[in-house]
């Protein structure tokens, strides 16, 4: 481990840097700076494509190659040039705009435009635009990919042991039989649906000035349709325009996103826990890692320290998606500052998202059913039978089934014997006698195998 993982405050930094390096590019301050100089660069295009705005030439291939070239290639040495001048302006938006034209000072074309960067522009203008375009370039590369890899493998588990009984535990009580793959299938279905939510989020953007009315861009070009000019350029940059705003676009959208994601987190602690649960019964082993301890005292333990970990990070991103979704679309009157230092925190809600994806995805590698664990605990639970025989009973019209069979099995151990006896007395036709009787724990099991195997 370097020194600076050694030395970071954050775990994301530091032990866990590895697995959420991919963040990074959208995240980070880099990130933040790449994606201002590129909303800039796009601004200043869009401008110079404008007929109506003569002050600004058309560029030439050449030029708009030299741009793009510039918002693609941001170097990490560039990023520290635009800090070097925040340090003297102490404004991290203006430090973009002063950079651009200090870097293209040399380019003819570009030089005699330059004070159309940022032009007509509030900081949030760009601000709001490159958080929604780190947003959605993260969602796209990142945190879906992750989330799909993980229901890729529940899908997988789901077909392999669809036909593989298992006793249910409601309440943590034995009740009617399933298939471990059924209930793998049942997380795979709940993580498909929340996954096409966290999909369908439209992250919003703004480009109208500093309250939101076009001021300045109608003081200067009252003949543009500035609305109209802003809406295409939002657009063209992938994002969904909104035209009413106060200088702030208001992160309803951003808040979308995040309730999304965190309730995707909770179905997968509520994943974790029961995972984590079936392998203290021992329906699941742990596959053994060579050279990795369990307990420091007690040589034959193998934790499921990857859904405790899953789990544990989920609920930290949890905590600032909340706050975030719960703190962003406020803010008073026509602007404050509160949005801006949680804004610069989304990598830590993610970041601890995708270390979970990460956790939670070991984890599930590392595991084998055991059938003959799950066997033995369905053959000592003959009692979840009581149920399809007091239904059957029902059918026939036989007084008081229910109360029958409470009183055989409720809290009582029930043997294979003592419910034949009791079916073999029951006035029942014969063929549904004949199917209670050959019907047994593990094959009591409705449709478990049919909904796994078409997950």
């Amino acid at each position: 481990m370097s020194d600076a993982a050694l030395l970071a405050l954050s775990p994301l930094d530091g032990r866990y840097q590895p697995r959420t390096g991919p963040l990074r590019r959208h995240f980070s301050e880099f990130g933040l700076i790449r994606n201002r100089i590129r909303v800039e660069i796009e601004w200043l295009k869009a401008l110079a494509a404008c007929a109506q705005i003569p002050e600004v030439a058309p560029f030439s291939a050449a030029t708009l190659a030299e741009l793009d070239a510039v918002r693609d290639g941001l170097s990490a040495a560039d990023a520290s040039e635009v800090k070097d001048i925040e340090a003297v302006t102490n404004h991290d938006v203006k430090a973009v705009e002063y950079w651009l034209k200090k870097r293209f000072a040399g380019q003819a074309e570009v030089a005699a435009a330059s004070e159309f960067f940022h032009f007509a522009c509030t900081s949030e203008d760009i601000n709001n635009t490159a958080h929604a375009l780190m947003l959605e370039d993260a969602r796209r590369e990142v945190v879906l990919p992750a989330l799909d890899r993980v229901i890729e493998r529940f899908v997988e588990m789901a077909h392999q042991h669809a036909k593989l009984p298992m006793l249910s535990r409601t309440h943590g009580q034995t009740a009617t039989p399933t298939t471990l793959g059924k209930e793998m299938a049942n997380i795979a279905h709940r993580l498909g649906r929340v996954r096409r939510q966290i999909a369908a989020v439209a992250m919003s953007a703004k480009f109208n000035g500093a309250v939101g009315n076009y001021n300045a861009h109608l003081a200067a070009y009252p003949e543009v349709d500035w609305e109209a000019f802003s809406q295409r350029f939002v657009e063209g940059l992938g994002l969904e325009f909104n035209p009413y705003t106060i200088q702030i676009e208001p992160h309803d959208a951003m808040a979308e996103l995040f309730d999304a994601t965190a309730r995707c987190n909770t179905v997968l602690i509520d994943a974790c826990r029961d995972i984590w649960s079936y392998v203290s019964l021992g329906y699941f082993r742990q596959k053994l890692k060579e050279g990795e301890v369990g307990s420091s005292t007690m040589p034959h333990k193998v934790n499921p320290i990857d859904f405790e970990n899953a789990e544990g990070n989920f609920g930290i991103a949890n905590a600032a998606l909340r706050h975030f979704s719960e703190k962003l679309p406020i803010s008073r009157m026509q602007r404050d500052l509160t949005d801006s230092t949680v804004l610069r925190n989304m990598g830590v809600a993610f970041g601890h998202t995708v270390l979970g994806l990460d956790s939670c995805l070991k984890g599930l590698g590392k595991l084998e059913a055991d059938p003959i664990r799950l066997a033995a605990d369905l053959d000592a639970a003959w009692e979840v039978l009581a149920e399809p025989v007091q239904t059957v009973m029902r059918r026939h019209g036989i007084d008081n089934p229910y109360e029958q069979l409470k009183a055989l099995t409720r809290g009582k151990g029930v043997t294979r014997e003592a419910l034949r006896a009791f079916i073999q007395g029951l006035d029942i036709p014969q063929a549904d006698r004949s199917r209670l009787l050959a019907m047994t724990p593990d094959s009591y099991l409705g449709m478990a195998a049919e909904l796994a195997a078409r997950i």
